[in-house]
């Protein structure tokens, strides 16, 4: 075993618990004084970040974010598959459901009518409160569109970019991989398949419509968005079909046909990249370069157009490579075996604009799914350890991972503890035993 197999395998065990605080994070009690608000987090939900922070300088990421949560559970599938985690993820995986389910009957009217919680918000909060009208729609299907609320099961009552349509696709592929693994008593199944339906039923109506992007800072029509979408009405067309619900399961693969041929019109030739986004009017800042696109293909998943194994995805990676190598500082002069660190876009200001953990290891994922199939297999794999390395690199020795890594200095910038960075190491080392052939998950 070398040295990086050794700390791979010890960073996997420490990501695996790690992920695990933010998953019902009943213990905690997140005190937004501001608002004049108590968080106590029910069974079920699933925050990003289980840091307490108010912006000082730790984000506050303790919300249920759709998109995150998913990936999360995503990820726990995988430890339940190979042994790391035991019959508790069943109850985990119970509990989430649940709590889906409880949240989409959420009313944002109710807080219109009764508007005594206002009263304990502080005068300089109140201009980032929704408006009524804002609230006043989301009920039925629109809470689906949220794109997050807070750990007790209630709505989110500040301004925040809505709505976001890829929550509910993300939700639907990774409950519908659990389906195929886990033991469930009818009862259980009837709760899965009803939240599964829910989230088919809302992205076969919205698919084609603009939204706010997966980093929640532009509204239009988006790649990785898109080809969520796409994927889950694919796998939703053959899950409804097994159940023999053959006109739904039509209608389902009709949409996911529209949706694959809408995604070949963001390849631009002339540049040689999938574009990420096709604004809708005063929503363009031009960041078509984007690695949002690379996460679409891995999460999403599917071996044909649009995923790990399409050579213009290849060549989308290949240009953000080039992209982050060029402009990250700590990219420079970087030792042989070590691949760029990865961001999201050209000119990203967010705390120190990236490196993102993330955006690194889904660089090296890439390359574990499609080393599959390849004579030159080993070579991709290489590569992969290469971005692997680099995440090392930057890894404090106690296995912490934030969101970024400063693109300057290398010091964890943003949320601390971000369970999205932990489910993304699990997903990559997943993949990596995969390509080795060590492992089937």
């Amino acid at each position: 075993m070398t040295a990086l197999d050794q700390w791979i395998e010890e960073q996997y065990g420490y990501c695996a618990r790690a992920m695990l605080m933010s998953i019902s994070p009943l213990e905690r009690v997140q005190v937004r004084s501001g608002f004049g608000l108590t968080i106590y987090p029910v069974k079920g939900s699933i925050v990003a970040s289980p840091v307490l922070g108010s912006y000082d300088p730790d984000p506050d990421y303790f919300f249920h974010w759709y998109r995150d949560s998913a990936l999360v559970i995503d990820a726990l599938r995988l430890l339940y598959a190979d042994g790391s985690v035991g019959p508790e993820a069943l109850t985990q995986l119970r509990d989430f459901v649940h709590f889906s389910r409880a949240v989409g009957e959420l009313d944002g009217g109710t807080l219109v009518a009764d508007r005594s919680w206002c009263e304990s918000v502080a005068d300089g909060y109140r201009q980032y409160l929704r408006a009524d009208d804002e609230l006043s729609a989301v009920h039925g299907e629109a809470v689906a569109a949220e794109a997050r609320v807070n750990p007790d099961g209630s709505l989110d009552v500040t301004r925040w970019a809505r709505p976001q349509h890829d929550g509910p696709a993300l939700r639907a592929l990774a409950l519908l991989r659990w389906l195929r693994i886990a033991p469930a008593d009818a009862e259980f199944r009837e709760h899965l398949s009803a939240c599964i339906q829910t989230d088919l039923a809302f992205i076969l109506q919205h698919w084609a419509e603009p939204c706010f992007d997966i980093w929640e800072e532009e509204r239009g029509v988006h790649f990785y968005t898109l080809c969520a979408a796409a994927a889950a009405l694919e796998a939703g067309a053959d899950w409804l079909q097994a159940r023999g619900l053959h006109e739904q399961a039509r209608s389902h693969r009709d949409a996911a046909v529209q949706a694959r041929s809408a995604l070949d019109g963001f390849w631009y030739p002339d540049a040689g990249y999938y574009r990420s986004r096709r604004a809708v009017p005063g929503g363009d800042s031009g960041k078509w370069l984007d690695m949002a696109v690379v996460l679409a293909a891995l999460h999403a998943g599917g071996r044909e157009a649009h995923s790990v194994h399409d050579p213009r995805m290849h060549a989308t990676l290949a240009r953000l490579e080039a992209l982050f190598d060029a402009t990250y500082p700590i990219n420079r002069a970087r030792p042989t075996g070590r691949a760029p660190a990865m961001g999201r876009y050209a000119g990203d200001t967010y705390y120190s604009g990236g490196a993102y953990y993330f955006a690194t290891l889904g660089a090296a994922e890439f390359y574990f799914r499609a080393a599959a199939g390849r004579e030159d297999r080993r070579a991709w794999i290489t590569r992969g350890d290469e971005f692997l390395a680099t995440v090392r690199a930057f890894t404090p020795p106690g296995g912490e991972m934030a969101e970024q890594f400063d693109q300057r200095t290398g010091e964890p910038r943003s949320a601390r503890h971000l369970a999205w960075s932990y489910a993304s190491f699990i997903s990559c080392v997943s993949a990596r035993r995969v390509a080795l052939g060590v492992s089937r998950c």
